[in-house]
């Protein structure tokens, strides 16, 4: 099996040993720009079969390296953790999020609920003479010493929590009577009336490159988007192009989109489509009027996908303009699947969503609205797997990325099993950093059928090896026992293997208790999922 850096290292030609013991050679070291999105589908971008217009990340892809099987956290901090540390999630305190400890895991070491490493890849560079800079979501701890500026980021204009208003009112997910916290490097910011999350980051970030321009320094940026996290807004002119692509409904939808996956190569007409949630009830049950309502909600979506793609094509052109693009190696990805929980179901949300907002069609997506997707939008975004956000099913774990260096990376196309604790390991080789013990163990040769990858996040949890998959998910979304999966036949994980082939049942099995045993899982007591159907 092949890391993402020595997947990159193998395309260039490159002895990959050769940075271990080449530490300040800044001629030959490239800029890094990692752009992460928040809750994006597996099929969200043309690339992978959808409606939606991506032209930039399409035209990213189809010039670099596109990856089909990326793998991360169920959830938002802990992949962003992965990403900055190259460590699995329980190792750096996000062995579950903030707030959704049990008694179990209260106290537990790996479940502090905030990264607890400073070993960071932005500090890591910061020494090796980048500068270093990011813009857009943080929610790997709020204090101050757990901000970006005390994690090796120069320059940082973050978002401190897991999400907010995108506009410049700046409430928060849940009932407060504050607005959601933003710090530039390290100072209390006011956000100006104009604010759009994915604009503005993307005009600090501007601001941030030029400053390492001035400098003379490579430079790791980190773009950390808010787009398309709930609450669901784009400004007017980005959901007026979007008005009328969903009318039919999620579930024609679902069939667009896993046609759309088929005729990108991505999956097989023969592989099995993913079973329909049973909480997800038929489109034609619905009344017109919630059929309105749930078409303008996918607008929305949908538009801020399209803002976001536009974003990412303003960093591209201005790296072009400066000359920077060829000297840039730029990785895209999502934290996790789709949002398709009951979010009104978290923290009494429902009822102040009702009590707080207008959600009167015409204003869904505007200032003072509050709306996310439903689990049959979230079923289609991810049209060839099961489930969403919050689960280490397909649909969770799975998620459209690219790496793109332009003029070195030719154009192709990996089914390898990478996953987000990847990256630091190719930055580290690209940056001529010395870090023997975690690149010498991405050297070790592997095959993609040995290769183990492990979860566990609210005790929903499973173990990958090869194309065999053994996941164990609470009830109402699972059997609450261990079920077996050939994702390569079945990535719909539509058909348990567990009765009829016990033996790699508990070969999986051994593997899950390494896991557990190397990354200090505490199980909690019951489903510690943020919202969960009743």
């Amino acid at each position: 099996m092949k890391g993402l850096w020595s997947l990159v290292v193998a395309l260039l030609g490159l002895s990959s040993c050769h940075a271990l013991d080449d530490t300040h050679h800044s001629a030959t070291r490239p800029n890094i720009l990692l752009i992460l999105a928040d809750d994006l589908g597996y099929t969200d971008l043309g690339i992978f079969g959808s409606e939606i217009r991506t032209p930039n990340l399409d035209h990213l892809a189809r010039s670099g390296l596109l990856l089909t099987n990326f793998l991360v956290a169920p959830a938002c901090s802990p992949t962003r953790a992965m990403l900055l540390t190259g460590q699995d999630p329980h190792r750096v305190g996000l062995g579950t999020m903030s707030g959704e400890q049990d008694e179990r895991q209260a106290g537990a070491p790996g479940y502090e609920g905030v990264m607890t490493s400073d070993d960071t890849i932005a500090r890591r560079l910061q020494a090796a003479g980048y500068f270093t800079c990011m813009a857009g979501k943080w929610h790997l701890g709020a204090k101050p010493e757990l901000a970006p500026h005390a994690r090796g980021f120069e320059r940082s204009f973050a978002l401190l929590p897991g999400g907010a208003s995108h506009f410049a009112d700046a409430f928060r997910l849940v009932e407060a009577s504050d607005k959601a916290p933003y710090l530039e490097d390290g100072k209390p910011v006011e956000l100006p009336e104009d604010f759009f999350s994915s604009d503005a980051y993307t005009d600090k970030l501007l601001e941030y490159l030029a400053e390492a321009r001035r400098h003379q320094q490579p430079f790791f940026a980190y773009a950390a988007y808010t787009a398309p996290h709930w609450p669901l807004h784009a400004p007017d002119e980005w959901i007026a192009k979007c008005r009328g692509l969903y009318d039919d409904g999620y579930d024609a939808l679902a069939s667009r989109r896993r046609q759309g996956a088929i005729d990108a190569g991505i999956v097989s007409s023969e592989q099995p489509a993913p079973a329909r949630y049973r909480f997800a009830p038929e489109w034609s049950s619905l009344s017109p009027e919630e059929q309105q309502r749930e078409a303008r909600t996918m607008e929305v979506y949908a538009a801020m996908v399209e803002n976001l793609d536009h974003n990412v094509g303003r960093l591209l052109a201005a790296l072009r303009a400066s000359g920077e693009l060829e000297r840039t190696v730029i990785v895209f990805c999502s934290d996790n699947g789709p949002e398709g929980n009951p979010v009104g179901n978290l923290a009494s949300i429902g009822e102040w969503v009702q009590r707080r907002f207008d959600n009167s069609i015409e204003n869904l997506g505007r200032t003072n609205s509050y709306c996310w997707l439903s689990p049959g939008w979230a079923r289609a975004t991810v049209a060839p797997f099961r489930l969403f956000k919050s689960f280490p099913t397909q649909g969770g774990v799975r998620v459209p990325a690219i790496v793109s260096w332009p003029g070195t990376i030719e154009p192709d196309r990996s089914n390898a099993p990478i996953t987000a604790r990847d990256f630091w390991p190719m930055a580290m080789h690209l940056a001529h950093v010395r870090d023997v013990p975690r690149c010498r163990a991405m050297l070790e040769p592997k095959h993609d059928s040995d290769h183990v990858v492990g979860w566990e996040l609210f005790g929903r949890r499973a173990i990958q090896k090869g194309r065999f998959k053994i996941a164990w998910i609470w009830p109402p979304y699972g059997s609450g026992r261990w079920e077996l999966y050939d994702i390569e036949a079945d990535p719909a994980e539509s058909r348990d293997l567990a009765a009829e082939n016990p033996a790699k049942l508990q070969e999986l099995l051994e593997h899950w208790h390494e896991y557990a045993d190397e990354s200090g899982v505490v199980l909690p007591a019951r489903d510690t999922g943020y919202a969960r159907e009743r």
